[in-house]
C-alpha cells in the first residue's frame, strides 16, 4: 500500500511539475507577444555629449515612437566604457535594457584589460550596426607641422618626442595612434583623458602634438580655426573635407581606422524581442530623416540586422587582435 502512496505521490508531483513549467512557458510567451510593455532602458557607457551619447538619443526618440514606450537613456561612463557594458551584461535579457555599443566596447576591450568582467560577443546579442565613424588627424593652428609627413620624419628624428590625446585605452583615438605608429616604425607619447573633449581643449591650447578625433567632435574647433587638419583615417575622403587627404594618400600606405556604433542587448534576450529590435532599429537607421542627423554628427548610417551585425563584429575582433599582438600591446 506504501508502495502505491508514494507512486501516486510522485505522480501527482511529476504532473504538477509539468503544470507549472507549462504555464511558466506560456507566461513567458504572452509576456514576449506584449512586448514591450514598459520603459526600455538604453544605456551609453560614455559621457554625455558624445558621439555615443548623441546616436543614442536620435535612435531612443525614434525607437519611442515606433515601439509606443519610451525608451529612456542613461549614461554610465567609466574606463575605455567598461563600466556601463558590464552593468548591461548583467542585467535582465528581457528586452527592457539594450546599449549602445562601439567599437571599443564590443571588438577591443579584451585586448587591453585582464579583468574584463564581459565577454563582447558570448554576452551579448548584436541588434543593429548604426554605422560608421571617421577620425581626422589635427594638430594646433600654430602647430609647426603642415602634413602628415613633416610629423613622420620628426618622430624618426626624435622617437617619442611628440604626444597624441586619446579618450583611454581601446578608444578609436587610441587605436587610430597606435596603427599610425605600427605602419610608419615611430613612436609617441599616448596622453590619456576621461574624454575628448578635454583633449581637443589642450591641443587647441597647445598642451598636445595632435589628437586622432572624431570629426564630429573636432568640427567646430576646425571651423572656429583653433586646430588645422592634417588628415583623415577612413579610406576614402570626407565629403565635408574633400580637400583633406586620407592618412593613405599623405604616405601611410594601408592605413585606415574607422570606428563604428552599434545597439546590442544582453545575451539570451528572446529571439522574438531580438527580431523586432533588429527590424525597427534597421527601419529608423536606414530612413532619410535619421540618415541627414548621423551624417551631421559625423557617423555613416549603415543599418545592418542582427546576423550580419553579428558577423562583422566577429570580423573586427579578428582584425584588432592582430593588430594589437603586431605592436606587442599586452592587456593590464
Amino acid at each position: 500500500m506504501n508502495f502505491i502512496k508514494n507512486q501516486s505521490l510522485i505522480f501527482k508531483f511529476i504532473c504538477a511539475a509539468f503544470t507549472c513549467l507549462f504555464f511558466s512557458n506560456a507566461s513567458a510567451q504572452a509576456s514576449e507577444a506584449n512586448w514591450p510593455s514598459k520603459p526600455i532602458k538604453y544605456v551609453v557607457p560614455f559621457g554625455t555629449g558624445g558621439v555615443s551619447d548623441n546616436v543614442a538619443r536620435l535612435i531612443a526618440q525614434h525607437l519611442s515612437i515606433m515601439l509606443k514606450q519610451s525608451v529612456i537613456v542613461e549614461n554610465k561612463p567609466g574606463v575605455s566604457g567598461i563600466v556601463g557594458t558590464q552593468l548591461v551584461a548583467k542585467s535582465s535579457a528581457d528586452g527592457y535594457t539594450i546599449m549602445g555599443g562601439t567599437i571599443t566596447t564590443h571588438a577591443v576591450n579584451p585586448f587591453f584589460a585582464k579583468n574584463l568582467g564581459y565577454d563582447p560577443v558570448v554576452d551579448f546579442v548584436p541588434l543593429a550596426m548604426v554605422g560608421t565613424v571617421s577620425n581626422v588627424l589635427v594638430v594646433p593652428v600654430n602647430s609647426k607641422f603642415n602634413n602628415v609627413q613633416e610629423i613622420i620624419k620628426e618622430l624618426k628624428r626624435n622617437p617619442d618626442s611628440l604626444t597624441y590625446g586619446s579618450s583611454g585605452a581601446g578608444t578609436s583615438q587610441h587605436l587610430s595612434g597606435q596603427l599610425f605608429q605600427s605602419l610608419t616604425g615611430t613612436k609617441m607619447r599616448q596622453i590619456m583623458y576621461k574624454g575628448g573633449s578635454q583633449a581637443m581643449v589642450d591641443l587647441a591650447g597647445g598642451q598636445l602634438d595632435m589628437v586622432f578625433e572624431t570629426y564630429a567632435a573636432a568640427q567646430p574647433m576646425i571651423e572656429a580655426k583653433k586646430v588645422k587638419v592634417l588628415g583623415v583615417t577612413s579610406a576614402k575622403r570626407l565629403a565635408e573635407l574633400p580637400n583633406v587627404p586620407t592618412i593613405s594618400e599623405a604616405g601611410v600606405p594601408g592605413f585606415e581606422m574607422q570606428s563604428w556604433q552599434g545597439v546590442f542587448a544582453p545575451g539570451g534576450t528572446p529571439s522574438q524581442v531580438v527580431e523586432k529590435l533588429s527590424r525597427n532599429l534597421s527601419e529608423i537607421i536606414k530612413s532619410p530623416e535619421v540618415g541627414i542627423k548621423l551624417r551631421a554628427m559625423g557617423v555613416e548610417p549603415d543599418g545592418r540586422e542582427s546576423a550580419l551585425f553579428a558577423a562583422f563584429q566577429k570580423a573586427e575582433i579578428a582584425k584588432w587582435a592582430k593588430v594589437v599582438s603586431d605592436a606587442g600591446i599586452k592587456a593590464d
